[in-house]
């Protein structure tokens, strides 16, 4: 494995978090990380303890699971308590979906005392992610939503769960970059499919990127 395949796979969060991915799926998710050297695997929460064990050798890989995945509208104290069983589950990265319905609503100080609470939950080892799903939201909502996870105080500002449609929005994505001006690390993920489209989002300062496993081992090949 060469430098750039290397360097690659430590941008790459993989995952098994469709709502038919197996213990099977995820064991060889955890495996294939191990393989190639990427710096996450996320699966839904039943197998958070699952991931942190097989990982347990591997503190370069993180054990990564979402909250309040896919749809953000749980109500806050589920969300919470999702989040508190994570970490006693030995979770290292946390994408927690930012309620959209709220944000759409107008209803802001919702939004963001609830990042703040989950926040505010998270040991100092664990980072938090927030989703704010672009796909669904205008250019104005996503800036929005946007400066609402630095207030939070959220680690990264991630830009979609990967289940709702659409292409890699590079465009769309240096919006972010220069609303966010380096204030936070930002995650792309939905529709990146090919190298170049990694490399134009790593171009534009994306420091990590939530990738399908097919689509991960491509382009960590196709760097070599």
């Amino acid at each position: 494995m060469n430098a750039m395949w290397k360097e690659a796979a430590r941008l790459i969060d993989i995952s098994a978090v469709r709502s038919y991915s197996t213990e099977d799926d995820v064991r060889e998710a955890v495996r294939i990380a191990k393989q190639y050297g990427f710096i996450n695997v996320h699966s839904l929460p039943c197998f958070t303890a699952l991931v942190s064990s097989l990982l347990a050798d591997e503190p370069e890989i993180f054990t990564g699971a979402p909250v309040g995945f896919p749809g953000g509208g749980h109500k806050t104290e589920v969300k919470l308590l999702e989040a508190q069983k994570l970490i006693e589950d030995g979770v290292d990265e946390m994408d927690v979906v930012m309620n959209i319905g709220m944000l759409r609503s107008g209803a802001e100080e919702y939004v963001l005392d609830e990042l703040k609470q989950v926040v505010a939950l998270a040991p100092p080892h664990v980072k938090t992610k927030v989703i704010i799903e672009i796909n669904v939201l205008s250019d104005e909502e996503m800036l929005r939503a946007c400066r609402l996870v630095m207030r939070a105080g959220a680690d990264f500002v991630k830009t979609g769960t990967g289940w709702v449609a659409g292409g890699a929005n590079i465009e769309r994505i240096e919006k972010i970059m220069r609303e966010t001006a380096g204030n936070i690390k930002v995650k792309a993920a939905g529709g990146i499919r090919t190298l170049e489209e990694f490399e134009r989002l790593r171009g534009l300062g994306v420091d990590r990127f939530g990738i399908n496993l097919k689509s991960a081992l491509e382009i960590v090949e196709a760097s070599q």
